[in-house]
């Protein structure tokens, strides 16, 4: 017995409505590399005095105050950033020699 479809498979993107344009694309990439660049800069700054007694902990960065939080729990860490600054934007990261949370 076989079964004969006429459907046709459907190729591209699910909504070709909502792309963005090349200039969003860039914009956007070039914030997060600004953003990523600023939270680099305040883990240069604390990790060597915090990395001794706290290494492999999580640091919580929120770049437009400075402001840091760290805590061995990750969803702790998370939990602390967002009560003091539940509307923006932070990076995550881990103290110890290259601040990666993880492994690819």
């Amino acid at each position: 017995m076989t079964l004969s479809s006429n459907r046709t498979p459907r190729r591209g993107r699910v909504f070709p409505e909502n792309q963005l344009s090349a200039e969003e694309k860039a914009r956007r990439k070039t914030e997060d590399e600004l953003f990523s660049q600023r939270c680099r800069m305040i883990f240069d700054k604390v990790k060597p005095e915090l990395i001794e007694d706290h290494y492999n902990w999580f640091i919580v960065i929120e770049p437009e105050s400075g402001d840091y939080f760290i805590d061995a729990d990750e969803n702790v860490a998370r939990a602390k950033a967002g009560e003091k600054h539940p509307d923006k934007m932070r990076l995550i990261m881990r103290l110890n020699e290259s601040g990666t949370c993880g492994t690819i």
